[in-house]
């Protein structure tokens, strides 16, 4: 089976779209959701979202006590321990997890971090490519038996349109030398493309599928590594610190509404390995330099299994390994 064309399909919905929108006529009673993050920014608004709609959300968080003073008051939602810079916290969150017997229908990797200074975690690793990805593949493989168990399980993954700043830098992946915040942000956000990418392939047979998206921009603590003044000269916020229109940021509500429609839209049953924005299926990036749609090396398929391959080397982790 091959995958589908990088192309809209023509979703009914778009940029200013929420998640609530999306998801109006959608009951997930039943239904069981991981997020992630699931508690901060975006990440809070589609586990509010998912609940709301019926979904059992389990939240996941490297700040348990934060996490539960954050989802307060949402009703059919549950906390527990993880830091996704840490394989051992993955492994154990994972193996209380797959007691608890439950399945998963939707797996959603929205939880990183952006531009952070340079610091390593585990032995040695980048710590964006770390915890956006390593952490995420890890959890995704240890997880594999409750997303097979299933009824069709989706994996979303949080990319972002910066992976147009970086494919992956075969060459020196943890970043040993020149290390630079932003293109070290942009390798991590295309690997979590490729992640999606290569996962789809893998488990498609099984009836799991994997999409990953760029939720649109949006003033969240994601932002907390950056200065004020280059968040002013990027022209994101006034001297106030005020978001600014220009900017073409986008509330919490819309930010997670892609990422909610792509764990939950009929419109993509028997689709993945796809790359989405605003709520649909992104066109593949113009030639013209601009910040639309999706590079060619985020959805290459020989890159994907060079990369799971990698990461499978790294962590030590892999459910497809024969």
């Amino acid at each position: 089976m091959s995958t589908p064309a990088q192309h809209k399909i023509g979703s009914g919905f778009g940029a200013d779209s929420t998640a609530d929108e999306v998801l109006r006529g959608i009951d997930l009673t039943g239904k069981l959701a991981i997020v992630t993050g699931g508690y901060s920014g975006l990440g809070l608004e589609t586990t509010r979202a998912l609940a709301k709609a019926g979904a059992r959300v389990v939240v996941p968080a490297r700040r348990p006590d934060v996490a539960r003073q954050e989802l307060a008051g949402i009703e059919n939602v549950e906390v527990d321990e993880l830091d996704l810079g840490d394989l051992d916290s993955v492994r154990a969150f994972a193996e209380r997890f797959l007691a608890s017997g439950r399945t998963i229908d939707f797996l959603i990797d929205n939880a990183g971090i952006m531009a952070c200074p340079e610091t390593r975690v585990g032995p040695g690793w980048e710590t964006q490519f770390a915890t956006n990805h390593l952490g995420h593949y890890a959890l995704a493989n240890r997880l594999w038996p409750a997303l097979v168990s299933g009824d069709g399980a989706r994996v979303v993954s949080v990319s972002s349109r910066g992976h147009h700043l970086s494919p992956v830098r075969w060459d020196d992946v943890q970043w040993t030398e020149g290390y630079d915040k932003w293109q070290a942000y942009g390798q991590a956000k295309t690997a979590n493309a490729l992640f999606a990418r290569q996962l789809d392939t893998l488990g498609r047979d099984s009836g799991v599928r994997a999409f990953s998206l760029h939720p649109g921009g949006i003033m969240t603590p994601l932002q907390r590594h950056l200065p004020k003044e280059e968040m002013v000269e990027r022209g994101w916020i006034d001297e106030q610190g005020n978001p600014l229109d220009v900017a073409g940021f986008k509330t919490p509500e819309q930010g997670a509404a892609t990422q909610v429609w792509a764990a939950t839209s009929p419109r993509l049953d028997g689709l993945g390995g796809l790359y989405l924005e605003d709520c649909d299926i992104a066109e593949p990036a113009p030639e013209d330099g601009s910040w639309a749609g999706v590079k060619d090396w985020a959805t290459d398929p020989e890159q994907a299994a060079r990369l799971w391959t990698l990461s499978a080397e790294l962590t030590g982790v892999d459910a497809f390994a024969e």
